[in-house]
């Protein structure tokens, strides 16, 4: 398996609610049918921007998979937040990797 990981800066977010945690993975697996699927959340420490959110995902090829997310990004909102704005994609081809060893995807 390979690793998509979300991150949203709550300082970003028009409505920085925690449920999002649950609803972007539960959502990108719907529409991708289990293809992407939702393998937790951490806070990542970062300087100067204070806590972000960190959503793990995991699927076999995230270097294909990850345009499905920035579509579904740009066409629908979360909890009145358009992350199309707001959200940072990271890809790795490891397993449940750091944030530091991911290849940031979107925006570009």
């Amino acid at each position: 398996m390979q690793t998509i990981i979300i991150v949203l800066n709550p300082g970003k977010l028009t409505n920085p609610d925690l449920d999002l945690r649950y609803l972007i993975p539960d959502r990108v697996s719907e529409i991708t049918e289990g293809a992407i699927r939702d393998n937790g959340y951490d806070y990542i420490d970062c300087e100067g921007a204070g806590p972000l959110l960190g959503i793990w995902l995991e699927t076999e090829n995230a270097a294909q998979s990850w345009p499905v997310i920035d579509k579904l990004f740009h066409e629908e909102k979360f909890l009145d937040n358009d992350l199309s704005l707001s959200a940072e994609l990271y890809i790795s081809e490891n397993e449940t990797e750091d944030l530091e060893n991911c290849t940031q995807v979107f925006p570009a």
